[in-house]
């Protein structure tokens, strides 16, 4: 770039002395390499020499390997460093230790945490949309370079998920599910209006057949699953966690109806009945699994039923929630279900059944995810287990086997890096320093110019279905 041109990319008038500054900054980029630039235009080839490579498959790792990408694919792993092809671009990362990019199963993009309770009435879907691109570049620089999107008003998460494919804006790989599917005055229907108003939430459904047309209605306007609430939750007003809604008849024909067109089904389900019944019914995950007894966790192992528990935003509820407005009867229901979750995820670990990765984004500040593997740690699992939870797990429940949450070759480009082994200590991934998601550098904290194009995320708030 020529530094005569520098003044033209202004966003308003400048004094001189701003302008000085400005014309400074844009010289120096324009002696910067071209894998500066690496988030806005791809090289042909990447050299990525990493210290350590963890192997999520086999739960090894690997040292001082050089990953080489091309058009967003992983097409060679090399052991030694002189078989670089000439043409790739070097990327130094032989302080770090790389993993591929990890997948959080259950998010809500485009809400708030400080759009709960009465809160929530006041936010539009436009809003909630412009939040989304926010949150989604928050993820996206924590490391999370594939999330799956479970309830959102208004296909706003369809809309952030085509703007990301369209390279409009920076954010994960998106799997959306659009308005999650529930009963009237239940956990997925809106009860914060007084009768008067004959609100009801979008995607409220009664009955199998209505249920079924939902589903169509949800996958004619561009979902990618489906979301459906299958007993009470924790952040709704006037239903309880552990009570049943959705029948095992409507489930039945919900999962059906979907699975016939091609779509996979997530139930939040608090409910031990409800979690049973979402399991006999043929659902494909259970979101929460608070409650879940011995024959829930059975059935989980014996259907390939994932178990998608967020027991990290318990904290998160107690200690913050009052303040951005959750409801009192919310944090009651609270304190009541979140240490039978915890205590229910470490008897399911133990048990050996399937487990995947996911945290309600949204109910906690976009881009903490990671802060879920300390605790996941805490209750029972290994770091190295619950990294395998977020990669190759929550790969199989997304269909992604051999695409995402791995490394190798052709695999999808999505890399991160952190600095130590987060095998040993889960808390690194808190602190991811370098992000690579379809061959495209987001983030490199190993390099100062890359870090300043990208700047560092910094924690806001979304209302999630907990």
């Amino acid at each position: 770039m020529p530094c005569h041109f520098a003044y033209i990319l202004a966003p308003r008038p400048v004094k001189g002395s701003q302008l000085a500054v400005l014309v400074g900054l844009f010289c120096s980029l324009s002696l910067l390499p071209a894998s500066v630039f690496a988030a806005t235009a791809t090289p042909a080839r990447y050299a990525i020499q990493c210290g350590a490579l963890l192997d999520t498959p086999t739960d090894t790792t690997r040292k001082n390997v050089v990953v080489v990408t091309e058009g967003g694919i992983v097409k060679q792993i090399l052991n030694d460093g002189s078989a670089i092809p000439a043409d790739a671009t070097k990327i130094d990362l032989r302080a770090g230790f790389c993993l591929p990019g990890l997948i959080d199963v259950h998010d809500h993009l485009t809400g708030s945490p400080s759009d709960s309770g009465y809160e929530s009435l006041g936010v539009s879907i436009p809003r909630q949309t412009i939040s989304g691109v926010k949150h989604a570049r928050l993820t996206l620089l924590a490391g999370f370079t594939t999330v799956r999107n479970v309830g959102a008003d208004g296909f706003t998460d369809v809309a952030l998920r085509d703007a990301i494919n369209a390279g409009d804006v920076a954010g994960p790989r998106l799997f959306v599910s659009g308005p999650a599917l529930g009963i009237t005055g239940g956990h997925c229907d809106n009860n914060l209006l007084a009768p008067e108003f004959k609100f009801h939430a979008e995607a409220v459904a009664d009955g199998p057949w209505a249920a079924r047309a939902r589903v169509r209605e949800n996958i004619k306007y561009g979902v990618d699953l489906i979301k459906i609430c299958a007993s009470g939750g924790v952040l709704s007003k006037g239903d309880l966690p552990g009570a049943p809604q959705y029948t095992l008849e409507e489930m039945q024909a919900i999962a059906q109806e979907a699975h016939k067109l091609g779509r996979k089904v997530a139930a939040h389900a608090h409910g031990t009945q409800s979690i049973k019944d979402a399991i006999v019914a043929g659902i494909d995950s259970i979101e929460h699994a608070s409650l879940i007894d011995d024959e829930g966790i059975r059935l989980a192992k014996e259907h390939h039923t994932y178990l998608v528990f967020d027991i990290y935003n318990d904290d998160y509820i107690l200690q913050e929630g009052p303040k951005v407005g959750m409801l009192p009867e919310s944090i009651e229901k609270e304190k009541a279900i979140g240490k039978l979750q915890r205590a229910n995820f470490r008897k399911a670990y133990l048990a050996g059944a399937p487990l995947a990765f996911g945290t309600d984004g949204g109910v906690y500040p976009h881009g903490d995810n990671a802060k879920q593997f300390a605790t996941m740690v805490e209750f029972g699992m290994k770091p190295v287990e619950a990294i395998h939870a977020a990669t190759v797990n929550s790969a199989d429940l997304l269909n992604l086997v051999g695409k995402a949450g791995v490394v190798k070759e052709g695999s999808w480009a999505d890399i991160i890096a952190v600095d130590g082994d987060p095998t040993k200590n889960a808390e690194l991934l808190q602190h991811v320093k370098f992000v690579m998601r379809d061959g495209k550098i987001y983030r490199d904290d190993w390099q100062p110019s890359i870090a300043l194009l990208v700047p560092e995320p910094t924690n806001t708030g979304a209302p999630a279905t907990r």
